[in-house]
């Protein structure tokens, strides 16, 4: 048997990861400023209206991210308990009427003084944090799925089915991680499918999307339009791409062009080469999150690293696959790249944890 040496890290953050988060926000800006152009024109007669705001966002967002790098990650696990309460009762209060603002028949947003922000951006990390403390507790399997269900019930009365997809895959990997019994794991997986499916069904709007994504051909200038014109710009862009600024879809053709549907528009700039050089970064940056996991110095920061990892990774799946036609279309914004003030900061604050947990991981070596 090879001996194994264990090094402690020398308190410092991982450079990589940094570097490759800071690479994808700026990266993300320039896609905004591009494919939002158009739309920010037509809306506001400022074609940077929206990347402005979405630089102020990056900016506070990579605040947070230093400040968050630079605190100890055990401060998480002491106030676990009251930030997951607190974040039920902001996903409660948000769903009454004069409080929460109704936007396209979602009611998901406060706003203040002119900023808006979604409560169910906050409530992603509260729940990778609070079940991180349950793991670092050790508590039976079955304290973890109340909370589970209580949080995806709130974002579902939204309505928000692909946020409840993404705190489900939250709370479902850590559950995995924390040494749950692989019944238990396998049955809850089964009834969150179920459950999921039965939402879909009795939504006219989500039963829409799913049979437009099994029947694509079909009513192209209605309920396929949006997939349609996604498939259209991925075309488009063939092998090389049409050229950065030069696609056409952006111009009022593709809908949700600076959120949900910016992948599209990348690629049909930079064509398949660049998507997969795109698709690469993503794929480094998981593996880069998934290694601080592996080599985290307690349950609490492994299991909470698994949840972050599972967010932003589930995001990126979830978004690129719906763009691809690999998955029905969720409405799930592309980590780092989607316009969108609140996701962008907690995913900045997420990462923030993240790099602090780097610090104190132990790297193996054989």
């Amino acid at each position: 048997m090879r001996k194994q040496n264990i090094k402690k890290n020398t308190r410092r953050i991982d450079k990589t990861l940094f570097i490759t988060i800071v690479v994808l926000v700026i990266t993300g800006l320039i896609a905004v400023a591009d494919a939002s152009a158009p739309i920010a024109t037509r809306d506001f007669g400022d074609q940077l209206y929206f990347v402005k705001q979405q630089a102020v966002s990056a900016f506070l967002g990579l605040g947070v991210l230093f400040l968050f790098s630079r605190i100890n990650y055990k401060f998480w696990s002491k106030i676990a308990v009251p930030f997951f309460f607190f974040n039920l009762v902001l996903l409660t209060v948000v769903l009454i009427p004069g409080i929460g603002t109704k936007v396209y028949g979602a009611r998901r947003w406060f706003i203040l003084g002119g900023a808006s922000f979604q409560p169910s951006e906050f409530a992603k990390l509260a729940l990778a944090i609070y079940f991180a403390k349950l793991a670092e507790k050790s508590k039976n399997v079955s304290s973890y799925f109340v909370p589970l269900g209580l949080i995806a019930l709130l974002v579902m009365l939204q309505p928000d089915l692909g946020t409840t997809l993404i705190i489900i895959s939250i709370g479902m990997s850590q559950v995995f991680v924390s040494g749950a019994s692989l019944v238990h794991f396998f049955a809850a997986s089964a009834l969150a499918a179920f459950l999921s499916l039965i939402l879909i069904l009795f939504s006219d709007y989500r039963r829409d999307r799913l049979l437009t994504f099994f029947q694509q051909t079909n009513d192209p200038l209605g309920k396929a339009y949006h997939i349609k014109q996604v498939l259209f710009a991925l075309g488009s862009g063939g092998l090389w791409g049409v050229g950065l600024g030069q696609s056409r879809q952006k111009y009022l053709y593709l809908p949700e062009t600076a959120t949900d549907s910016i992948f599209a528009v990348i690629a049909e700039e930079v064509g398949f080469v660049g998507s997969i050089v795109l698709v690469g970064a993503f794929i480094f940056f998981v593996f880069r999150a998934l290694r601080i996991s592996k080599y985290a110095p307690d349950t609490f920061s492994r299991v909470l690293s698994v949840g972050i990892t599972a967010w932003l990774g589930g995001q990126i799946m979830l978004n690129i696959g719906s763009m691809v036609a690999l998955v029905p279309l969720t409405g799930i914004p592309l980590p780092f790249f989607s316009y969108g003030g609140s996701s962008l900061i907690m995913i900045l604050a997420a990462c923030g944890i993240l790099l602090n947990i780097s610090k104190y991981s132990y790297n193996k070596e054989e």
